[in-house]
């Protein structure tokens, strides 16, 4: 374990590198284990280095399939790092683990984190499937990805909001009508939902 922390140290540097952590830690998990993938993972986030943190975070995610414990870790202690790029990261993780299992039976898992309340949980939702509708399920139903988002209009977090607008913002290049019949019919007598609204029919005539 110490020999692969070492080799992430000297291959990561101090400017951030996504493709590098990535490729990483993908290729850890082609050579390795799920059970491996888990407990390097929750070692790797141990590290002062938000890169090598961010390697575990993705481990974390291919493993979580196969360990409940990986999505725990996830939801309860990864959404709590202080770090907007680590949250990032969280993202990318629930999308692959969502990608692993499937879209369609990741449904409840979808509905349970947007209820969190956490932001960075529900966050992590909006923001690690966009684009929302060039994901298998979502791609053929578009609908439902519309209504899951749409019904998070109001959050509580601007940041979460920000999130929702711009993933319906999204889907409204490919399904205007679509998109724009949704947020139509808004009571828009919130300037939480107004946020929202002006972001996601930005494209919309």
């Amino acid at each position: 374990m110490n020999e692969y922390v070492n080799y992430l140290t000297e291959i990561i540097p101090e400017k951030d590198s996504l493709k590098l952590v990535k490729s990483e830690a993908e290729k850890y998990y082609k050579s390795h284990s799920l059970d491996e993938c888990f407990h390097m993972g929750i070692a790797l986030y141990q590290s002062d280095n938000f890169q090598i943190q961010e390697v575990g975070i993705f481990l974390l995610g291919y493993s979580a399939h196969h360990n409940t414990s990986a999505l725990s870790f996830l939801k309860d202690t990864v959404s709590r790092h202080d770090s907007w790029k680590v949250q990032e990261i969280l993202a990318m993780a629930f999308d692959n683990h969502c990608r692993i299992i499937g879209y369609e039976a990741a449904l409840p898992l979808i509905e349970e984190w947007l209820q969190s309340d956490c932001a960075n949980v529900r966050r992590a939702v909006s923001e690690g499937l966009r684009v929302w509708t060039s994901r298998p399920y979502f791609k053929d139903h578009p609908q439902r990805a519309i209504q899951l988002l749409s019904a998070h209009r109001d959050d509580p977090s601007e940041y979460v909001r920000k999130s929702i607008g711009n993933a319906l913002k999204d889907i409204s290049k490919k399904y205007p009508e679509l998109v724009s019949k949704e947020i139509n019919a808004w009571d828009l007598t919130s300037k939480e939902i107004i946020q929202v609204y002006k972001l996601a029919g930005k494209f919309l005539g």
